[in-house]
């Protein structure tokens, strides 16, 4: 099989990692995952870590599912993909007939994509030809600060900059600028930016109570409903960016459901397969999808569209872990280990003077970490001390991020609590 020093050196001949310097990767101590387990992955060498950041906030349920196993199998024995683009596929339809009485949004179609970004991409075309359809032209979007949405050029834009983003200023188009979370969580400010800019937004998107990328910022579910209501009143389209908060990560199926809000377009991803395939969704009201009907040909066409988009493998896994979350009562489960997550957490570390803020929502947790100085590289070391112990994290910055699967145990939620705080007393004690 060969050591993992081994394998580092054969990843890094050939690989370019995603938001990782290259030139330093193999000095990070990277884990080389060979398979998995429940809720660990194995790496090359045998070595065990508690998944405690879902593989990038995407696995729900685990590796290695029987169930979710079997859905694939069962579908690779019928097609593995066939175009969307015109045709249908059977088990695309029956996921999106199993997605429709849960999701947050009136009468909704959905246009599948592989990625989140994609999705919110998708949105922003949506939005913009909604009114062009309706010889109404509007081309303003309004976002927040600190916002995150993908890295394709429409969602890039969105985002409210860092990740090192700055060299793309000149790709990026502008946005109307509500403040962060952090600042406003009433989101008052972007209530009236919306009553100011109304006659030219074409839509207001927003990742509903969560800021994830950001480091887990919180706002309270009344301050999204408020802004529903200004986008309601002024004839503004919402989109709700659900990709990192959906499928049960914050406590019920969908943030909005919280929020009492149901979007004009809804942008899913991440955990919608269980974390088994990529997969997203933009979902569409009645009132949206309308506007785009006309005949054969015609400029009211949507002219979008992937070539895997609404792949049978993984709509096939989509539905059966639709299923699973319901049988096995896991937002039952998210709200318990969110609890006990809490309570772990202040009691370790809520005084701990190297910490300024524990935020968690759901089973969406952030840490954020108070160096004395700059470069000390808390974030990065922290996380690091946690992988070297068996718990796999990641940060963001100076915020450790803990974001386990949904069925996390109670044993396992007190050896994460149990790991970060000696991790945080190892790097961070002076």
């Amino acid at each position: 099989m060969g050591s993992a020093e081994a394998w580092i050196k054969r990843d890094a001949e050939v690989v370019w990692h995603g938001f990782t310097q290259m030139s330093t990767y193999a000095d990070n101590e990277p884990v080389v995952v060979e398979r998995a387990e429940g809720r660990e992955l194995i790496d090359v060498e045998g070595r065990r870590y508690l998944d405690a950041v879902s593989s990038l906030w995407v696995t729900t349920l685990g590796h290695r599912v029987p169930e979710l196993d079997q859905a694939i199998l069962d579908q690779l024995a019928r097609v593995a993909h066939s175009t969307m683009l015109g045709n249908g596929n059977r088990v695309v339809v029956e996921l999106a007939e199993a997605l429709t009485p849960l999701v947050p949004v009136r009468r909704p179609h959905f246009l599948f994509a592989a990625d989140g970004a994609s999705a919110v991409e998708q949105a922003l075309k949506i939005a913009f030809q909604f009114w062009a359809n309706q010889e109404r032209p509007r081309s303003a979007y309004l976002a927040f600060g600190d916002a995150y949405h993908g890295d394709t050029v429409g969602s890039l834009s969105l985002g409210g900059g860092g990740f090192g983003t700055d060299v793309f200023d000149p790709l990026r188009f502008p946005v109307l600028r509500a403040p962060s979370f952090a600042q406003d969580p009433s989101l008052d400010a972007a209530c009236a930016m919306v009553d100011e800019h109304r006659d030219e937004l074409a839509a207001v998107v927003v990742e509903p109570l969560v800021q994830g990328a950001a480091g887990m910022l919180l706002a309270p579910p009344a301050s999204f409903a408020r802004l529903a209501e200004a986008c309601e009143v002024n004839d503004v389209l919402l989109v709700c960016d659900e990709v990192a908060t959906g499928f049960g990560r914050t406590g019920t199926l969908f943030a909005s459901e919280q929020c009492g809000v149901s979007p004009d377009l809804l942008c899913l991803g991440k955990g919608i397969t269980g974390g088994y395939l990529p997969m997203s969704t933009t979902v569409a009201n009645d009132r949206v999808y309308e506007a785009f009907l006309g005949p054969d040909l015609s400029s009211r066409t949507f002219y979008h569209g992937h070539s895997y988009g609404g792949n049978a493998l993984a709509a096939a896994v989509a539905r059966r872990h639709l299923e699973l979350l319901a049988d096995w009562d896991v937002l039952a489960n998210v709200r318990d280990r969110s609890q006990q997550l809490r309570r772990g957490l202040e009691r370790t570390l809520g005084r701990h003077p190297a910490v300024a803020e524990i935020r968690l929502r759901g089973l969406m947790g952030g840490i954020e970490l108070s160096p004395p100085t700059g470069g000390l590289r808390w974030g990065r070391r922290v996380s690091g001390a946690c992988v070297r112990r068996g718990v796999l994290v990641r940060p963001l910055g100076d915020i450790v991020v803990i974001m386990p699967p949904l069925t996390v145990t109670e044993v396992e939620t007190d050896r994460i609590v149990a790991t970060v705080s000696a991790a945080v007393d190892e790097v961070c004690t002076t």
